[in-house]
């Protein structure tokens, strides 16, 4: 399904998004793979139980055989018999900043992937297409290094306290103010954790007789908060405004279910770049349902924050938008800026109210002094205050990256999901034993990959995910396209039947398709 959405003055630029359609024999094989695997593991949790093979998974011991069962459930099933073959693929212990190029500690199984051991040897200059180094501020020298080492020298690592006590410091104070004018909102305030910046404010913000409207593919930090706040869950339907729009006039004629009084609050929970499927949310037509239902937003720009728009400041400037119409203003300082935590940005009044009542203010402890300053230091260049135009220029390397690195996947003939403008880039897998095939044959040439299936991903849409970043160079992204396209024609991964025709005199943004046979 390709989406060009211009939706009349709502938009004031194009909005390509193209999710295609699996061919239904990549299905079927992808099913049919599945079951073979899930016949096996039955297979061999008889013979373990048999003690023909040797069981190394956690079981519960022989005296306690008549107790409720703890590890017989379908995820641990998964776990022994499907996921331990492609293991390897995960938890590579890496060795150095995790810039455009890595190093990384070579490991070997004997058993299978149940345990590993270390050989000693250091694989070099791994070609990183995994981190979220989207502006390439992961690095080991620079300004933001040399201030992160002045703060540690003077502050130290940790705070060991909370801001409410002795944890303020003024460095705090100073990110806030200027993550507040960064987002062009009132206040802001900032976190130690990007996962509990969402888990535990969501709850401080509704609870019962409330109702979020949630996207199907939010992350699992807002999944987390929804369900403790104790507010009614409903989801829609991913970037679908017909079935958000549904949702609402439903909750607003009926109110809550048995009293029939009306909500409380509705809250729409929805992401900036949704890190999966690399798609972009639709905010135009968010803000036209919040307004027009009186509804508050709640935006989540991990991804999206320094990665989109013109001077790096997320998906609200990337369409033109004001930041007052989103209410609750979310994101991470863990991809684009190099560093750790989270953010929450709006009106003076809301981050006064969360400062008392949130969770992670009250409780968690402050933010360390040299992480705080390689934000700052990382904000103030992407806004030019530290007197260059290094900033803007990331930015711009970045969005360039990611059209030409897209373009060239699609010519090559992948299945590739999500916006034209996403730096997050899955190609599609789909099969269960081309998960493990395409990490290991990517490692063997020098290319860093994350692979994704099941439980982060639908089980028959595994997926390798790319994320770009300003610090690649052109040289960078032509040798892992080389080794994608090889390892590509070795697996058989080229599934799509819409191949992008390479035009040389074609202009960098415009597309041409050529419909291939079947």
């Amino acid at each position: 399904i390709n989406h060009i959405v211009h939706n009349g003055g709502l938009y004031k630029r194009p909005f390509n998004e193209a999710f295609e359609e699996t061919p239904m024999l990549v299905a079927v094989l992808t099913y049919v793979g599945y079951g073979v695997l899930t016949l096996f593991g039955y297979l061999r949790d008889f013979m373990r139980q048999w003690k023909i093979e040797k069981c190394q998974n956690a079981t519960e011991r022989e005296e306690q055989k008549d107790f409720v069962p703890l590890y017989q459930d379908f995820e641990n099933f998964y776990n022994r018999n499907l996921y331990m073959r492609i293991r390897d693929s995960w938890n590579r212990p890496i060795c150095s900043v995790p810039g455009a190029k890595v190093d990384m500690m070579e490991r070997v199984s004997h058993d299978y992937n149940w345990t590993f051991t270390y050989t000693g040897r250091v694989i070099k200059d791994i070609i990183n297409m995994g981190s979220y180094n989207y502006l390439g501020f992961a690095q080991k020298t620079g300004a933001c290094q040399e201030a992160a080492a002045k703060v540690l020298a003077q502050y130290g690592a940790g705070v060991c306290s909370t801001r409410q006590e002795m944890g303020n410091l003024d460095k705090h104070e100073e990110l806030e103010k200027l993550v507040a004018r960064f987002l062009g909102v009132e206040s802001a305030m900032a976190y130690g954790m990007g996962f509990a910046t969402n888990s535990m404010n969501i709850p401080a913000l509704v609870g019962k007789g409330c109702l979020i409207l949630s996207d199907e593919l939010n992350h699992a930090s807002l999944v987390l908060g929804a369900r403790l706040s104790g507010a009614t869950i409903r989801i829609f339907k991913h970037n679908n405004m017909q079935s958000l729009e549904k949702l609402l006039k439903d909750a607003i004629v009926h109110g809550q279910p048995r009293t029939r009084r009306p909500w409380k609050k509705i809250l729409i929970l929805v992401e900036g770049i949704y890190s999966m499927e690399g798609s972009i949310v639709r905010l135009p037509e968010v803000i036209a349902l919040k307004k027009k239902y009186k509804s508050y937003l709640y935006l989540d720009e991990a991804h999206s924050i320094g990665a989109l728009g013109p001077s790096g400041r997320g998906v609200v400037e990337y369409f033109g938008l004001n930041p007052e119409d989103v209410d609750v203003m979310m994101g991470t300082f863990t991809k684009s800026f190099g560093a750790a935590g989270g953010y929450i940005g709006g009106k003076k009044e809301l981050i006064d109210y969360l400062r008392t009542y949130s969770h992670s203010a009250a409780y968690a402890t402050s933010m360390s002094p040299p992480v705080v300053e390689q934000i700052i230091t990382s904000v103030k260049c992407i806004m030019g205050e530290d007197g260059t135009t290094v900033g803007e220029a990331r930015v711009q390397q970045l969005a360039e990256n990611t059209r030409y690195f897209r373009r060239r996947l699609k010519e090559m003939g992948f299945i590739i999901y999500g916006n034209e403008d996403s730096p997050v880039v899955p190609l599609m897998l789909y099969m269960p034993a081309k998960i493990g095939a395409f990490g290991r044959e990517m490692l063997k040439r020098n290319i860093g990959v994350v692979v994704v299936g099941f439980p982060a991903t639908p089980i028959i849409e595994s997926r390798a995910r790319f994320c770009l970043s300003a610090a690649h160079t052109k040289e960078m992204l032509d040798t892992a396209l080389k080794e994608i396209n090889e390892v590509g024609d070795l697996l058989q991964l080229k599934y799509s039947r819409r191949r992008l025709v390479p035009l040389l005199d074609r202009p960098f943004d415009e597309t041409t398709y050529e419909e291939t046979e079947d």
